[in-house]
């Protein structure tokens, strides 16, 4: 059976250099990394009074591991404000967090070589519980991006987008 139903001729997965990260319907700046989308479902051991010997599972709580995104840093302050919304520093009493708008749901798309949009996934009740400007050791003779804004978000969980399909991959 081919792994792909639209390219049957597609015997390699999709690449993953080609991604974006949407909230607040807009498109966030820069972001080059993201973490997996990891959900655990805790195991639940029990056992008859009468059958000692024998141990069963069950499926006991779900939780939804923290996603990270990392990005060069750039003008655009959305990881900034975002983080501000669960702590801004100097605030004043009882306005250190923005507890009405601090959770968002994100959208991370991915695209294959040609630049079409191939899976999309939902994040649901987003919170940033860690933000981070990383400026290491400055030196001007070297060139690489290691200036990294860095954000960890808590999330309730994930899924596929379904309406997003195969797209037919085009023919040079």
């Amino acid at each position: 059976m081919p792994q792909f139903s639209v390219n049957p001729t597609r015997f390699d997965p999709y690449k993953n250099f080609k991604f974006r990260v949407k909230w607040d319907g807009r498109y966030v700046a820069g972001v080059s990394k993201i973490s997996a989308l990891k959900r655990t479902t805790e195991v639940v051991e029990h056992r008859e009074g009468g059958d000692p010997s024998m141990v069963r599972r069950s499926p006991g709580r779900t939780k939804f591991e923290p996603i990270t995104l990392e990005r060069g840093m750039t003008h655009d302050t959305e990881f900034e404000k975002w983080a501000g919304k669960v702590w801004k520093f100097g605030a004043g009493l009882g306005a250190e967090a923005s507890l009405a708008d601090f959770r968002k749901d994100i959208i991370i798309d991915m695209y294959n070589e040609a630049g079409q949009l191939v899976l999309s996934y939902k994040v649901y009740r987003c919170w940033v519980s860690e933000y981070a400007v990383a400026i290491p050791e400055l030196d001007a003779n070297t060139n690489p991006v290691t200036m990294i804004e860095f954000i960890k978000l808590e999330n309730e969980g994930w899924e596929r987008d379904t309406s997003v399909t195969e797209p037919k991959e085009p023919t040079i």
